[in-house]
């Protein structure tokens, strides 16, 4: 594996990043993910777009596009994969031990790995912690992930891909690395960003193309909801056949089946829409 850090391409095993790095110490830090398929990216425009809204929420200087962009095309040349994740990581640089940020330029790495192609639907679990919809971070896409990392740990231990957190009103809001979208009488919802939920890229792609509505949802409405369905990079749009301890028979239902069609099609069509 090649990987672009300190400015370059570098092997693995020479890929460093200092132990004082704030993104190490304290997760001061935003990233991306991004699909790649046998060499092209998909909507990296959004990506970068984003990586910018999230470095700017928390303080962070407007990260370099053109660098970024010349960073994304040296690791997927240098990392040919049928299907990647490709990381953009993005932080507050070297800075002091403790919360305040030091002066150093923010740090840069971006990697490319190999993925597979997830299944057409998966069983996901409902979590008792929640998302606040009111704190300073909300919104933002930061290399803070440790609530997520113990979430998914209980979806994993329960024999299911992802975990779904409610906010702090005990409304749906989202999964540790997705979105959730619910199917009611034939119409496509998702909780609206108010409810605290990252603002993905699939997602919004997804529900323009699929023509959802962001709804306030409770988070009991994955008790009855008719289909239930999930977007993110790698994902793309993805059936739920199992919520907790209630099934869903014949995941993909009609209209989780549409919207997967429709994103695929739409997606090959325009790499960077």
């Amino acid at each position: 594996m090649r990987i672009w850090v300190g400015g370059g391409l570098r092997d693995a095993d020479d890929a460093r990043v200092s132990v004082l790095d704030h993104g190490l110490t304290v997760g001061d830090g935003v990233f991306e993910t991004v699909k790649v398929t046998r060499g092209r990216t998909f909507a990296l425009t959004r990506h970068l777009d984003r990586l910018g809204r999230s470095a700017r929420g928390l303080g962070l200087p407007d990260p370099d596009t053109d660098e970024l962009r010349r960073a994304v095309a040296a690791v997927v040349e240098a990392n040919p994969v049928p299907l990647g994740r490709l990381r953009i990581t993005y932080t507050g640089g070297l800075s002091p031990l403790g919360s305040d940020r030091g002066d150093a330029a923010p740090g840069l790495v971006v990697a490319l790995g190999e993925a597979t192609r997830r299944p057409d639907s998966t069983a996901v679990i409902t979590v008792p912690w929640t998302r606040n919809e009111r704190g300073a971070v909300t919104g933002l896409k930061t290399t803070s992930y440790a609530e997520n990392v113990v979430a998914l740990a209980r979806a994993h231990e329960q024999g299911a891909s992802e975990a779904l957190f409610p906010n702090t009103v005990g409304q749906l809001c989202e999964g540790t690395g997705s979105n959730v979208f619910v199917v009611l009488d034939g119409q496509i919802h998702t909780p609206p960003v108010s409810s605290g939920c990252l603002a993905g890229i699939t997602r919004a792609l997804a529900a323009e193309w699929a023509g959802a509505r962001e709804t306030e949802l409770p988070q009991d409405v994955l008790e009855r909801a008719d289909e239930i369905f999930l977007t993110s990079t790698l994902r793309d749009v993805q059936a739920v056949h199992r919520v907790d301890g209630r099934e869903l028979p014949g995941a993909p239902g009609p209209v989780t089946a549409k919207a997967m069609r429709i994103f695929d099609e739409r997606a090959a069509d325009d790499l960077d829409p």
